[in-house]
């Protein structure tokens, strides 16, 4: 009798895919893992040298000058489809932002605390990791482009 209270596997025992909890954990881990992917993924495509990408930089300034100066017209802007890191970019936070409602659900429910606790944590996490990520690149761009105007004379030289 003792080791049928204690079977995990009881067709009486609740399953733990009916907790909110237990989703809220899932949730937010996947949102981490796609917080992760994004990151990595830009990493998998072939990319030009950092010298090569930071002359175009410049070179578009310096094209961008003369044709303000000379009063020419602005070219066409060509839009750029879509990839799946763009895509990653906007489910990431999203699913965080389920797996926080579903671990506030998952308190309200009187659920174990543990996967309110956890979930609410990987949510949490992946939000502001990605945000600090988003941050980080940012600033990364500001002192390339402040570098890149500090140089202007040397662009525009002949």
């Amino acid at each position: 009798m003792a080791e049928h209270i204690l079977d995990p596997a009881d067709a009486n025992s609740p399953s733990p895919f009916r907790r909110w909890g237990l989703w809220a954990v899932l949730f937010g881990a996947l949102a981490l893992a796609l917080v992760f992917f994004q990151i990595a993924a830009p990493s998998f495509e072939p990319k030009p040298s950092a010298g090569a990408q930071i002359g175009e930089i410049a070179g578009e300034i310096k094209r961008s000058a003369w044709r303000t100066f000379l009063g020419l017209p602005k070219p066409e802007v060509k839009a750029e489809a879509a990839s799946l890191t763009h895509y990653l970019a906007i489910a990431a936070p999203i699913l965080g932002i389920v797996a926080i409602l579903l671990s506030l659900i998952s308190g309200v429910l009187r659920e174990n605390w543990r996967y309110t606790a956890y979930g609410l944590g990987l949510g949490a996490t992946a939000i502001v990791f990605q945000y600090f990520w988003w941050l980080a690149l940012i600033v990364a761009a500001v002192v390339v482009l402040v570098a890149i105007i500090e140089n202007i004379g040397d662009i525009f030289s002949f």
